[in-house]
């Protein structure tokens, strides 16, 4: 991934801070000096005996995921501008979170995954010894994704694997709190079972002021292979999922942020359900107002939000709702930021009406916005997909041929034309052929592929044992995916 200020994605080490120790002792210092060694030894024991069993319970939840596939490449030679794609192999973290082999990551970390394999740590039992079954390293699995959402940079992904080691993320897990313990997990820079220790240094900042999206904020250490992992506090509930760094160096300065778990309870149950996220919309686009923006567009405020975009037909425009009118609260409650607009909506649902107050110009004015649902390529491709006229058995998927209308609809496709994959079914194959929903099908060992019925046929020719080769489109990156029949 580039090197950037912004390194988006996140990784934890091995250390210990001392601080906290510090802080113990600090504690103490109204004990005289003849009591004060015997003290200091016991606080710094129940100090490493607390965070010991803490690591002891949620290491085994937390795995390596080690992904292959295609990219960009990193840096590119000198005075080379244009942009290379090539094979590569990333290593992020993930989080058990359903003990039937369910797990949360960074969408970043499989981004462009032609193969993902999961390293589940040992487990230790009873008598303190490592299953024997497991090895010294853990235990591997080919993973499949579930479902992802780019915006929010999660994903959810699935090995077949039982009675494992999981976090919980129900809903009502505690928010953080600025100031408190926490743990990082995860594997840094490809070392596995690492933890770091540090304080929730805000809980709930915005790193990009035209980005709704808020995350907690550490000072834990975390670097690069961090990613997906979990941020736990004292008690080894889940405070969020490492997500990214601010980094001039590309190692840890102490800047490390992560999605706060009431974000990943919300979005779990509908990456399951339908592979997406489903988030209300009225049809408009509000950013942050900066000072810079203010003066330029001499507004009555240097701060808020602001409409810059109406959807024509859409609800916002329907309801009256035009660009440049500045945002003062939805439903009652003030919004002086971005995130909190976006929250504002979020707890709605789709056909329920927002009130929304605005300042236009002097004037202050309320309109009333119906919410819908934000429309999803996926959801409209499986409306069109016949569970029996539309399955392709061996690929355990249902297909939908590209027509013109769909090409219209997929702006960023290379190549007009293919089956795409509308939906994965249960088989045998599932796990197997590493195919995604959205994925489109251009060709078979060679030959293009433009119907469904020229798909079924050229899999039909093949032979148990022989090997597959399909020529695939995803995120506007064409590639080969191959297994055998």
């Amino acid at each position: 991934m580039p090197p950037s200020n912004r390194h988006r994605y996140l990784r934890s080490c091995l250390a210990i801070f001392a601080p906290a120790a510090a802080f113990l002792l600090s504690g103490a210092s109204a004990q005289t000096p003849a009591d004060a060694p015997a003290t200091h030894s016991d606080l710094l024991h129940q100090l490493n005996d607390s965070i010991e069993s803490l690591v002891q319970r949620v290491s085994p939840a937390i795995v390596q995921i080690q992904v292959t596939g295609y990219g960009s490449a990193e840096e590119p030679e000198r005075g080379q501008t244009e942009l290379l794609v090539g094979r590569r192999r990333a290593i992020g973290s993930g989080v058990v979170v359903d003990p039937a082999g369910y797990i949360v990551t960074n969408a970043h970390v499989v981004s462009g995954a032609q193969l993902i394999e999961v390293i589940v740590p040992p487990r230790v039992g009873t008598s303190g010894h490592l299953d024997p079954a497991q090895g010294p390293q853990g235990k591997s699995y080919q993973a499949r994704l579930v479902g992802t959402s780019k915006e929010l940079d999660l994903a959810v992904i699935k090995i077949e694997a039982h009675d494992l080691a999981a976090l919980s993320i129900a809903s009502g897990l505690p928010p953080a709190r600025q100031g408190e313990m926490v743990f990082a997990f995860g594997s840094p820079e490809g070392l596995r079972n690492t933890v770091t220790m540090g304080v929730v240094s805000a809980v709930a900042r915005q790193p990009d002021p035209d980005s709704p999206l808020v995350y907690v904020q550490t000072d834990t250490p975390i670097n690069p292979g961090n990613s997906g992992g979990a941020l736990v506090n004292a008690d080894g509930k889940l405070v969020g999922i490492n997500t990214f760094i601010l980094s001039s160096s590309g190692g840890n300065q102490g800047l490390g942020f992560a999605i706060p778990a009431t974000v990943v309870a919300s979005a779990y149950p509908q990456l399951l359900k339908f592979g997406h996220i489903h988030q209300p919309a009225i049809g408009a686009l509000v950013q942050t107002i900066t000072p810079e923006l203010a003066a330029a567009l001499k507004l009555t405020r240097d701060f808020g939000v602001i409409v810059s975009d109406v959807v024509p037909g859409g609800p916002a425009d329907t309801a009256g709702l035009k660009i440049q009118d500045i945002v003062l609260s939805v439903d009652g409650n003030a919004v002086a930021a971005l995130p909190l607009f976006a929250q504002s909506l979020y707890m709605h649902k789709t056909g329920e009406h927002a009130k929304i107050d605005i300042l236009r110009g002097s004037d202050h004015l309320q309109v009333e916005v119906p919410l819908v649902e934000r429309p999803h390529k996926e959801d409209s491709l499986t409306e069109q997909a016949d569970p029996v006229k539309n399955l392709v058995r061996p690929l355990n998927i249902l297909g939908v041929e590209i027509t013109l209308e769909i090409a219209q609809s997929l702006p960023e496709l290379r190549l007009p034309s293919g089956v795409i994959v509308a939906a994965r079914t249960l088989g045998v194959r599932t796990a197997e052929v590493p195919l995604q929903t959205g994925d489109v099908i251009h060709g078979i060992n060679g030959a293009p592929v433009t119907t469904l019925d020229g798909l079924r046929e050229a899999l039909t020719k093949q032979k148990p044992g022989d090997a597959v080769a399909l020529q695939i489109e995803r995120h506007a990156q064409i590639f080969y995916v191959s297994f055998t029949r």
